[in-house]
């Protein structure tokens, strides 16, 4: 194997990490908009911010920004990680980012937010793609 083929996995990490920030950010505006027509406006940023700490209607979206942290660890930790926690990590976001219509409540949720919005559906594919080519 060459050295540039080595090179893909990671490469193909920092794709998804980038895909997963966009991702990520377009979630939680849909959940917020999906939130308020329940629960009324949400008065300021701080506010936002709170409620996507600690309530339960974002939670689904934590793991999400825990393996963005899980991946900036691995790309920018003092350790370089190896070829295999690359993949693993590769792995571990096709499983993450599993929409379902009758799945586990995460993979609802998910499914839903692909449903409404044609952004997040354009985003989610274009992850999945590269996903697919690193196979």
């Amino acid at each position: 194997m060459s050295e540039h083929s080595l090179d893909y996995p990671f490469q193909h990490l920092r794709e998804v990490r980038e895909g997963l920030l966009n991702l990520h950010k377009a979630l939680l505006e849909s959940e917020k908009i999906v939130y308020e027509k329940k629960h009324g406006r949400i008065q300021s940023k701080g506010e936002f911010f709170r409620l996507v700490i600690d309530h339960e209607w974002f939670g689904w979206l934590r793991p999400i920004s825990q393996f963005i942290v899980k991946i900036d660890e691995a790309l920018g930790g003092k350790e370089p990680a190896t070829l295999d926690e690359v993949k693993a990590l590769l792995s571990e976001a096709e499983t993450l980012l599993h929409p379902a219509e009758s799945g586990t409540e995460p993979e609802q949720r998910y499914y839903k937010a692909i449903q409404r919005d044609p952004n997040i559906a354009l985003m989610h594919s274009k992850i999945a793609n590269v996903l697919k080519s690193e196979r």
